[in-house]
């Protein structure tokens, strides 16, 4: 089994898990607050982890150019502008249709990976981000009337939708530009020294952003750091997932690949919360599984 599938399972994972944990906490925290936490203590997870990596596999930290920092600063903010965005389409009262257009991101990622760094997909693996968006767009909709996400295309849900595929589609493509800079001997370190300057960056940019606006919110990040700090240990591991991904493999692929989350929420939602399970889940899960297959099978 390739290790970049396994990372991106494992941040897969991660990510809904710490999904559910914001879910939690959503009543002590602002949405800026939530947006920060997860930066500043994912700062120190990617610390450990790059420590770590050096002293079982060895190596010495990449010197960074002008390339892979500007790489990094694209990535981490267009990863804020599309949590931001995604945030916004969920306040037009439209969940579901923002969540839809927001699944976009693997088809954006493939078309904004082949112009940028000339990747190149089979026409196996355009077929499985197919089938998983179809199956992604089944459990967004959650048995809502299909017709629903063409009506709502030009609506406020979707247009922050898009834009916030769009966000983390570009968050991926640039973090593999700027580790490609580096031409290094490992990819992985590389990844993994992108994602501390990355959420250092990330915690630069929210953190000043919330002392000029929102500066109670700032504050609740520190004084209530023992349930935030949860949140942003879980973001630094699934971030660290998801970087080492990309770093190994196609940015299209590894967003199909992710696209397991909502089968890992769904999964949860029936098994842990015994909530009842629809025909439409049933069939986003099988859309959404055969399109992972067929990106691994034919890539």
């Amino acid at each position: 089994m390739p290790g970049w599938l396994i990372v991106t399972l494992g941040a897969a994972l991660l990510q809904t898990w710490r999904t559910a944990l914001q879910q939690r906490l959503r009543g002590r925290f602002s949405v800026g607050t939530a947006g920060f936490v997860r930066y500043v203590y994912a700062v120190p997870v990617g610390v450990v982890l790059v420590l770590a990596y050096l002293a079982v596999v060895g190596g010495s930290i990449p010197v960074p150019g002008w390339r892979f920092v500007l790489g990094c600063v694209v990535a981490g903010l267009a990863q804020v502008i599309g949590t931001s965005l995604l945030i916004m389409a969920f306040g037009y009262r439209s969940f579901a249709v923002g969540t839809a257009y927001s699944k976009t991101d693997a088809v954006q990622a493939a078309i904004l990976g082949a112009i940028v760094l000339h990747e190149q997909l089979s026409a196996g693996a355009w077929a499985g981000i197919a089938i998983g968006l179809v199956g992604v767009q089944t459990l967004s909709l959650a048995g809502q009337d299909r017709a629903q996400l063409l009506r709502a295309s030009v609506q406020p849900a979707a247009l922050c939708g898009l834009g916030a595929g769009a966000g983390f589609a570009l968050t991926g493509i640039c973090l593999k530009w700027a580790v490609q800079s580096l031409n290094p001997p490992d990819p992985v370190l590389a990844a993994l020294c992108g994602l501390v300057l990355t959420n250092t960056l990330q915690t630069l940019m929210q953190g000043g952003w919330m002392a000029w606006r929102e500066p109670a919110g700032l504050r609740a990040a520190f004084t209530g750091w023992r349930s935030a700090m949860w949140v942003g240990v879980l973001s630094g591991l699934g971030s660290a997932g998801w970087f080492t991904a990309f770093a190994q493999a196609p940015v299209a692929l590894v967003r199909t690949v992710g696209q397991v989350d909502m089968v890992f929420t769904i999964l949860f939602s029936r098994f842990y919360l015994r909530e009842a399970m629809r025909a439409s889940d049933a069939l986003g899960l099988v859309l959404v599984v055969m399109g992972v297959l067929a990106v691994l099978l034919f890539h």
